[in-house]
């Protein structure tokens, strides 16, 4: 396979090992013929017939170490103990009275060590299952890839871009910007739905996604806590042609992942979703038409970052969202939720960005309770607020714990509003 830095992948009897300078690992890549076999077809998490789930999920995101980027922009000195670490977030998540885990990983975090990164991935697995939470994996951009943005995006390899370069200008350089407002992403999305971006010896990035993907159920797929399985978290739409190229992506994944697996496969709304936005229409006609073709066992995932109160933005979004889902009869997962104000500013080349108010960012209780309401009256396939990382943020909301020199988590208020709104709701 290819696209690894500094690792390579070596065949022992039909079984595909991950190989570096200390020799094969013990994660195995097995052949499409065995995989079923090995993994089986179990599968706990089936919709029924009306489109309802036999349970109301309701968590919280969590991030990870090697499973994220986060290791090489915070070095930790020294790394926490991951089993310590997940065995007592995953025991207080639990007692707050969740049964549910988003939990985020990144495409490019595995090529950068896969070893840890599966490592890691077993830890969740095992942890989850001893507190019986219930994991969606999934598979998160940001800012397309620390390659577009090296300060704050995380998400595709970078040998999906060197190859792709135009070297008559500075479309897909290096630092070229990620976000939905710079033409390199623009750019490079455009051909992602065109199935025309390649890794540098032709392989295509769609079937390349398959193929990490398939390594990932392959080692978590048999843990009675692997609820499913996230697509692609928000990925990017400039054009009107681009939401059916996106169908047909999300159908492509859909086909091929249930190869391998029967749980449940979210796939996500696009951004940017500005209503005012003049280059893509955000209606429910247009956001129906990501959909895949097989939505058996298929949940529609999108994020709300402020109350959903009619005749405002976030209210008339989540309606567009909500109708989108009804038109298709694929049930709806709030993958993220907070409360979250943004400010116009100038940023270092006086571009007008959007950042977060830390101030006005803020969640109070009859907030919470109000939010949950909502999910609770329109009937949600599921819930996760935003977020359980050891890395802190400016914004104290978006964060439900703090870890200390030792390694020892405290629990924010957040997490205090949160348990005390799950116990009322």
């Amino acid at each position: 396979m290819v696209g690894l830095s500094g690792n390579s992948f070596v065949n022992t009897d039909a079984n595909y090992y991950i190989s570096d300078d200390n020799g094969p690992s013990k994660v195995p890549l097995v052949s499409d013929a065995t995989f079923n076999e090995q993994t089986g077809n179990r599968n706990n998490n089936t919709i029924d017939s009306d489109g309802e789930k036999n349970a109301n999920y309701k968590g919280v995101n969590v991030r990870g170490l090697y499973t994220s980027l986060q290791h090489e922009r915070y070095p930790f000195s020294p790394a926490p103990l991951l089993a310590d670490y997940y065995d007592d977030s995953f025991r207080l998540i639990s007692e707050a009275g969740m049964n549910h885990i988003r939990y985020v990983f990144y495409w490019e975090a595995y090529e950068n060590n896969p070893q840890l990164f599966m490592k890691e991935l077993n830890i969740v697995a095992k942890f989850a299952d001893k507190w019986k939470l219930n994991v969606l994996y999934d598979n998160h951009q940001y800012h397309t890839s620390s390659w577009l943005d090296p300060q704050n995006g995380t998400g595709f390899p970078e040998y999906l871009f060197r190859n792709n370069i135009d070297s008559s200008s500075s479309v897909y350089q290096r630092g070229s910007g990620g976000e939905p407002k710079d033409e390199s992403a623009q750019e490079w999305w455009g051909k992602w739905w065109d199935r025309a971006i390649n890794d540098t010896n032709g392989n295509d990035g769609w079937t390349l996604q398959i193929n990490f993907l398939k390594r990932i159920i392959q080692v978590i797929d048999k843990h009675p806590s692997t609820l499913g399985y996230e697509i692609l978290n928000e990925p990017q739409i400039h054009k009107d042609n681009e939401w059916s190229k996106v169908g047909l992506y999300n159908s492509f994944m859909v086909d091929e992942l249930r190869k391998f697996t029967e749980k449940t496969i979210a796939y996500s709304q696009q951004i940017p979703t500005s209503l005012k936005n003049s280059a893509i229409s955000i209606t429910p006609e247009n956001i129906a038409k990501i959909a895949p073709v097989n939505k058996a066992n298929v949940v529609f995932k999108v994020t709300i970052y402020g109350e959903p109160i009619p005749h405002t933005y976030q209210g008339d979004r989540f309606s567009i969202f909500l109708e989108a889902g009804k038109l298709l009869g694929v049930p709806l997962y709030i993958g993220e939720w907070n409360n979250v104000k943004r400010e116009k500013v100038n940023d270092d080349e006086s571009n007008i960005v959007y950042q977060i108010n830390s101030e006005r960012s803020d969640l109070t209780q009859d907030q919470a309770v109000r939010f949950i309401e909502d999910f609770k009256e329109v009937n949600v396939w599921g819930w996760a607020y935003w977020n359980w990382n050891f890395i802190p943020h400016p914004a104290a909301n978006v964060n439900l714990i703090t870890v200390t020199e030792n390694g020892d988590i405290d629990t924010t208020k957040y997490y205090d509003i949160l348990k005390h709104a799950i116990s009322n709701s």
